[in-house]
């Protein structure tokens, strides 16, 4: 009996000596993090708003941790590609994604199947910013303002034609759709420049789309702005009501990025990849690429990213429901 106790005791302090060790190398990697090059893997094309975003805050983090930070583009499936990357890839924060609400939170309904889960194959490090949209129509579109807009829409079901070529126009115009009682003809794109070309020479009839791709088109006339969708106006347009103030109070509908690294990363390296990210957003390279685009800083904590992902994954998927958009 005394040998079993003694080999039982052993096998517990060896244990307990593993453990220790394990966490100390998981506290020693987290005090050098980083000491190889970080890679943050974007879902959609160079030049893009969430590329730039990407570009822009790693030059932050060169900065301020001396080590390289690569971009890395891997578009196509709605940003699908990019997120089942990085959920295969190691734990230990030196792949990153940064992403949008596409993938976080639209996708789990618009696909049948997708190859990553949202919320199990990630580790929510920190939301980045918010963006809102405008609701814009080609000028042979007579309406001034939304009410009208909605009144000559109800007067005439399936008439006016909407265009998306992103899951935030068309889940804002659905939205629109909902809360009104309008019904429009939908035309979908690849890519919401695409779509707004068609807009400008009249193909189709309005969008609600970001400021980044739709704003250069209203000052030069080529397009009409309607309202915002924030619930206080733009500072690039601050003369522009919301589409709360004009004819649809409470409507209000924005996209976000935010930053995750795979499921299972160590708590301490999330926490210093969180540390470096809300750095970088309080940069004024960054602030200054974020009001550029139309969109405002908006950092969390990864406690708070999970949260608020799962609010907008539940009203994400309500609306294409309601919408009886019919899942890829």
């Amino acid at each position: 009996m005394k040998h079993r106790r003694r080999v039982s005791i052993i096998s517990i302090a060896m244990a307990a000596a593993a453990s220790a060790g394990l966490t100390f190398s998981v506290m020693a990697t987290a005090q050098n993090f980083p000491a190889k090059p970080i890679t943050i893997v974007v879902g959609s094309s160079p030049g893009s708003t969430t590329d730039g975003l990407a570009r822009t805050i790693a030059q932050e983090v060169i900065g301020a941790t001396k080590q390289p930070v690569i971009v890395e583009n891997k578009p196509g499936g709605g940003g699908g590609i990019a997120a089942q990357f990085v959920a295969r890839a190691a734990p230990d924060g030196y792949t990153v994604f940064m992403t949008t609400n596409t993938t976080q939170a639209a996708n789990p309904f618009l696909y049948k199947k997708l190859t990553y889960h949202p919320v199990k194959d990630f580790t929510p490090v920190a939301a980045l910013v918010k963006g809102y949209l405008l609701m814009v129509v080609n000028p042979s579109v007579k309406a001034k303002n939304v009410s009208e807009f909605i009144s000559m829409a109800k007067k005439e079901p399936g008439k006016y034609t909407f265009g998306s070529g992103s899951s935030s126009a068309r889940v804002a115009a659905e939205l629109f759709q909902q809360m009104t009682g309008v019904s429009m003809t939908h035309v979908p794109y690849k890519a919401n420049p695409n779509a707004v070309v068609d807009l400008v020479s009249g193909q189709i009839d309005m969008m609600i789309v970001d400021l980044t791709t739709s704003l250069t088109h209203v000052r030069s006339g080529k397009l009409n702005a309607l309202g915002v969708t924030s619930l206080q106006r733009s500072p690039l347009v601050p003369d522009l009501p919301t589409l709360n103030e004009t004819g649809l109070p409470g409507y209000q509908i924005s996209y976000w990025n935010g930053l995750y690294a795979p499921a299972n990363t160590p708590e301490a390296v999330v926490k210093r990849l969180n540390e470096l990210m809300l750095k970088a957003m309080q940069s004024e390279a960054v602030k200054k690429f974020v009001y550029q685009n139309g969109m405002e800083v908006f950092t969390s904590s990864p406690d708070e990213l999970k949260a608020f992902q799962a609010t907008e994954l539940e009203r994400w998927g309500t609306i294409i429901k309601s919408a009886g958009i019919q899942p890829e």
